[in-house]
Protein backbone atom coordinates (compact mmCIF):
# COMPACT_ATOMS: atom_id res chain seq x y z
CA UNK A 1 0.00 0.00 0.00
CA UNK A 2 1.55 3.48 -0.85
CA UNK A 3 1.29 6.68 1.42
CA UNK A 4 -2.12 8.15 2.19
CA UNK A 5 -3.03 11.42 0.02
CA UNK A 6 -2.39 14.49 0.44
CA UNK A 7 -3.79 15.86 3.90
CA UNK A 8 -5.14 19.31 2.17
CA UNK A 9 -7.18 17.21 -0.63
CA UNK A 10 -10.28 17.11 1.23
CA UNK A 11 -10.18 20.54 2.09
CA UNK A 12 -9.23 21.46 -2.04
CA UNK A 13 -12.74 19.25 -3.12
CA UNK A 14 -14.91 20.43 -0.44
CA UNK A 15 -13.72 24.15 -1.26
CA UNK A 16 -14.95 23.43 -5.13
CA UNK A 17 -18.49 22.60 -3.55
CA UNK A 18 -18.95 19.13 -4.62
CA UNK A 19 -21.42 17.36 -2.45
CA UNK A 20 -20.38 15.23 0.45
CA UNK A 21 -21.09 12.21 -1.48
CA UNK A 22 -18.86 13.42 -4.56
CA UNK A 23 -16.15 14.58 -2.18
CA UNK A 24 -16.38 10.58 -0.26
CA UNK A 25 -16.44 9.20 -4.01
CA UNK A 26 -13.08 11.42 -5.37
CA UNK A 27 -10.69 10.32 -1.80
CA UNK A 28 -11.54 6.64 -2.61
CA UNK A 29 -11.09 6.03 -6.04
CA UNK A 30 -7.96 8.50 -6.01
CA UNK A 31 -6.87 6.86 -2.81
CA UNK A 32 -7.39 2.94 -4.57
CA UNK A 33 -5.11 4.55 -7.66
CA UNK A 34 -2.29 5.85 -4.77
CA UNK A 35 -2.42 2.35 -3.18
CA UNK A 36 -1.74 0.38 -6.43
CA UNK A 37 0.75 2.95 -8.24
CA UNK A 38 2.51 4.35 -4.97
CA UNK A 39 2.92 7.83 -3.94
CA UNK A 40 1.42 9.88 -6.62
CA UNK A 41 3.31 13.17 -5.60
CA UNK A 42 6.23 11.23 -6.88
CA UNK A 43 4.55 10.21 -10.00
CA UNK A 44 3.75 14.38 -10.21
CA UNK A 45 7.44 15.19 -10.01
CA UNK A 46 8.10 12.60 -12.48
CA UNK A 47 5.81 13.01 -15.38
CA UNK A 48 2.79 15.17 -14.00
CA UNK A 49 0.96 11.84 -13.45
CA UNK A 50 1.16 10.93 -17.61
CA UNK A 51 2.50 7.37 -16.86
CA UNK A 52 -0.27 6.91 -14.33
CA UNK A 53 -3.19 8.44 -16.44
CA UNK A 54 -2.01 6.27 -19.70
CA UNK A 55 -2.73 2.93 -18.12
CA UNK A 56 -5.88 4.12 -16.59
CA UNK A 57 -7.13 4.06 -20.60
CA UNK A 58 -9.47 1.96 -22.05
CA UNK A 59 -11.18 2.93 -25.14
CA UNK A 60 -14.54 1.88 -27.26
CA UNK A 61 -12.87 -0.48 -29.30
CA UNK A 62 -10.73 -2.13 -26.53
CA UNK A 63 -14.32 -2.75 -24.75
CA UNK A 64 -15.51 -4.33 -28.12
CA UNK A 65 -12.41 -6.72 -28.68
CA UNK A 66 -13.39 -7.81 -24.49
CA UNK A 67 -9.66 -6.56 -24.40
CA UNK A 68 -8.45 -7.30 -20.41
CA UNK A 69 -8.07 -4.58 -17.84
CA UNK A 70 -4.55 -2.98 -18.78
CA UNK A 71 -4.01 -1.64 -15.04
CA UNK A 72 -3.06 -2.23 -11.40
CA UNK A 73 -6.40 -1.63 -10.20
CA UNK A 74 -8.71 -4.61 -9.54
CA UNK A 75 -12.22 -4.47 -9.91
CA UNK A 76 -15.69 -5.72 -10.77
CA UNK A 77 -17.92 -5.05 -13.75
CA UNK A 78 -17.60 -3.02 -16.48
CA UNK A 79 -13.69 -2.02 -17.34
CA UNK A 80 -14.56 1.30 -19.50
CA UNK A 81 -16.17 2.61 -17.12
CA UNK A 82 -14.39 1.34 -13.81
CA UNK A 83 -11.19 2.87 -15.58
CA UNK A 84 -12.58 6.00 -16.44
CA UNK A 85 -13.82 6.70 -12.98
CA UNK A 86 -10.11 6.26 -11.61
CA UNK A 87 -8.88 8.37 -14.71
CA UNK A 88 -10.89 10.93 -13.80
CA UNK A 89 -10.05 11.11 -10.17
CA UNK A 90 -6.61 11.18 -10.89
CA UNK A 91 -6.91 14.21 -13.38
CA UNK A 92 -8.73 16.22 -10.71
CA UNK A 93 -5.69 14.49 -7.89
CA UNK A 94 -3.66 16.71 -10.72
CA UNK A 95 -5.21 19.39 -10.86
CA UNK A 96 -5.31 20.30 -7.27
CA UNK A 97 -1.46 19.46 -7.39
CA UNK A 98 -1.26 22.12 -10.13
CA UNK A 99 -3.24 24.65 -8.22
CA UNK A 100 -1.11 23.62 -4.94
CA UNK A 101 1.63 24.97 -6.71
CA UNK A 102 5.63 23.46 -6.75
CA UNK A 103 6.88 24.77 -2.81
CA UNK A 104 4.32 22.34 -1.44
CA UNK A 105 6.25 19.27 -2.69
CA UNK A 106 9.04 19.12 -0.94
CA UNK A 107 9.20 19.12 3.09
CA UNK A 108 12.02 21.49 3.66
CA UNK A 109 9.03 24.49 2.34
CA UNK A 110 5.64 25.53 3.65
CA UNK A 111 3.34 26.70 1.25
CA UNK A 112 3.43 30.01 -0.06
CA UNK A 113 0.76 32.20 -1.69
CA UNK A 114 0.89 34.53 -4.20
CA UNK A 115 -1.75 37.21 -5.06
CA UNK A 116 -2.01 39.66 -7.59
CA UNK A 117 -5.03 41.64 -8.93
CA UNK A 118 -5.17 39.63 -11.98
CA UNK A 119 -5.30 36.49 -10.10
CA UNK A 120 -7.63 37.78 -7.47
CA UNK A 121 -10.11 38.52 -10.66
CA UNK A 122 -9.76 35.06 -11.76
CA UNK A 123 -10.39 33.62 -8.56
CA UNK A 124 -13.90 35.79 -7.68
CA UNK A 125 -14.84 34.19 -11.59
CA UNK A 126 -13.74 31.37 -10.94
CA UNK A 127 -15.64 30.88 -7.38
CA UNK A 128 -18.95 32.54 -9.16
CA UNK A 129 -18.81 29.84 -12.05
CA UNK A 130 -18.23 27.28 -9.00
CA UNK A 131 -21.73 28.66 -7.37
CA UNK A 132 -23.77 28.94 -10.94
CA UNK A 133 -22.52 25.11 -11.27
CA UNK A 134 -23.76 24.03 -8.29
CA UNK A 135 -27.03 25.81 -8.53
CA UNK A 136 -27.46 24.89 -11.82
CA UNK A 137 -26.71 21.55 -10.89
CA UNK A 138 -30.00 21.22 -8.22
CA UNK A 139 -32.48 22.98 -10.97
CA UNK A 140 -30.90 21.35 -14.13
CA UNK A 141 -34.37 20.95 -15.85
CA UNK A 142 -34.50 24.73 -15.87
CA UNK A 143 -31.73 24.36 -18.51
CA UNK A 144 -33.51 21.95 -20.21
CA UNK A 145 -36.86 20.15 -19.48
CA UNK A 146 -35.83 15.74 -19.16
CA UNK A 147 -31.82 16.78 -18.76
CA UNK A 148 -30.41 14.26 -16.14
CA UNK A 149 -27.06 15.06 -14.87
CA UNK A 150 -24.49 11.75 -15.48
CA UNK A 151 -21.45 12.55 -14.34
CA UNK A 152 -21.56 11.92 -10.61
CA UNK A 153 -21.68 15.59 -8.79
CA UNK A 154 -18.51 15.98 -10.60
CA UNK A 155 -16.76 17.63 -13.61
CA UNK A 156 -16.11 15.00 -16.02
CA UNK A 157 -12.54 14.69 -17.18
CA UNK A 158 -11.47 14.62 -20.82
CA UNK A 159 -8.46 15.13 -23.28
CA UNK A 160 -9.14 18.79 -23.42
CA UNK A 161 -9.91 19.76 -19.81
CA UNK A 162 -12.60 19.09 -17.59
CA UNK A 163 -16.69 19.41 -17.99
CA UNK A 164 -18.15 21.45 -15.62
CA UNK A 165 -21.71 19.16 -16.43
CA UNK A 166 -22.43 16.74 -18.41
CA UNK A 167 -25.99 15.35 -18.84
CA UNK A 168 -28.15 13.39 -21.45
CA UNK A 169 -31.14 14.58 -22.85
CA UNK A 170 -34.52 13.01 -22.89
CA UNK A 171 -33.78 11.25 -26.22
CA UNK A 172 -30.40 9.89 -25.14
CA UNK A 173 -27.98 12.56 -26.69
CA UNK A 174 -25.08 13.27 -24.17
CA UNK A 175 -25.01 17.04 -23.35
CA UNK A 176 -21.72 19.08 -22.32
CA UNK A 177 -22.64 22.29 -20.44
CA UNK A 178 -19.73 24.60 -20.62
CA UNK A 179 -20.67 27.75 -17.61
CA UNK A 180 -19.03 31.40 -18.35
CA UNK A 181 -19.43 34.18 -15.09
CA UNK A 182 -20.10 36.95 -16.96
CA UNK A 183 -20.03 37.53 -21.35
CA UNK A 184 -18.80 34.26 -23.38
CA UNK A 185 -16.32 35.24 -25.77
CA UNK A 186 -15.25 33.31 -29.03
CA UNK A 187 -12.59 30.94 -27.29
CA UNK A 188 -15.67 29.90 -25.33
CA UNK A 189 -16.91 28.23 -28.37
CA UNK A 190 -13.57 26.78 -28.90
CA UNK A 191 -13.69 25.00 -25.45
CA UNK A 192 -16.99 23.59 -25.69
CA UNK A 193 -16.30 22.36 -28.82
CA UNK A 194 -13.45 20.69 -27.93
CA UNK A 195 -15.17 18.96 -25.02
CA UNK A 196 -17.97 17.69 -27.46
CA UNK A 197 -15.19 16.45 -30.22
CA UNK A 198 -13.53 14.19 -26.84
CA UNK A 199 -16.92 12.96 -25.87
CA UNK A 200 -17.59 12.09 -29.57
CA UNK A 201 -14.61 10.25 -29.72
CA UNK A 202 -15.10 8.35 -26.66
CA UNK A 203 -18.36 7.28 -27.08
CA UNK A 204 -18.94 7.32 -31.24
CA UNK A 205 -22.40 5.89 -31.08
CA UNK A 206 -23.80 8.55 -29.29
CA UNK A 207 -25.54 12.30 -30.40
CA UNK A 208 -23.20 14.95 -28.56
CA UNK A 209 -24.67 18.62 -28.25
CA UNK A 210 -23.64 21.30 -26.22
CA UNK A 211 -25.10 24.33 -24.31
CA UNK A 212 -22.92 27.10 -23.37
CA UNK A 213 -24.54 29.44 -20.88
CA UNK A 214 -23.25 32.95 -19.74
CA UNK A 215 -24.87 36.41 -18.64
CA UNK A 216 -24.43 37.44 -23.14
CA UNK A 217 -22.78 36.50 -25.44
CA UNK A 218 -19.82 38.17 -27.95
CA UNK A 219 -20.81 38.88 -31.51
CA UNK A 220 -18.23 36.63 -32.84
CA UNK A 221 -20.21 33.66 -30.20
CA UNK A 222 -23.66 34.34 -31.86
CA UNK A 223 -22.45 34.42 -34.88
CA UNK A 224 -20.58 31.22 -35.00
CA UNK A 225 -23.54 29.30 -32.74
CA UNK A 226 -25.68 30.12 -36.15
CA UNK A 227 -23.62 27.69 -38.18
CA UNK A 228 -23.58 24.79 -35.58
CA UNK A 229 -26.70 23.33 -35.54
CA UNK A 230 -25.13 21.32 -32.20
CA UNK A 231 -24.16 23.77 -30.14
CA UNK A 232 -27.06 26.27 -28.09
CA UNK A 233 -26.73 29.26 -26.38
CA UNK A 234 -28.49 29.86 -23.05
CA UNK A 235 -28.27 33.65 -21.02
CA UNK A 236 -28.80 33.47 -17.36
CA UNK A 237 -29.58 36.26 -15.27
CA UNK A 238 -29.63 37.04 -11.56
CA UNK A 239 -32.54 38.81 -9.48
CA UNK A 240 -32.85 39.43 -5.99
CA UNK A 241 -35.45 38.91 -3.40
CA UNK A 242 -35.55 41.67 -0.26
CA UNK A 243 -37.55 41.66 3.22
CA UNK A 244 -37.61 43.38 5.76
CA UNK A 245 -34.64 42.85 7.98
CA UNK A 246 -36.42 44.00 11.19
CA UNK A 247 -38.10 41.59 13.47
Amino acid sequence: MGPPLRTDYKKWLEEQKYASGTVTAQLHRAGRVEECYGDLVEHYNLDRLESVIAELQYSVDDERHNRPNPSKINFNGNARTNLASYRDATKRYLRFLDESGDEVFTPETSETVYSSPEKETAANLFGLERDMQRVLRQSINELEEGLVIIDEGAERSVQAGFIDITAKDKNGAIVVVELKAGKARKDAVGQILSYMGDIYEEEPDTEVRGILVASDFDIKVTSAAKVIPTLELKKYSISFNFEDGKV
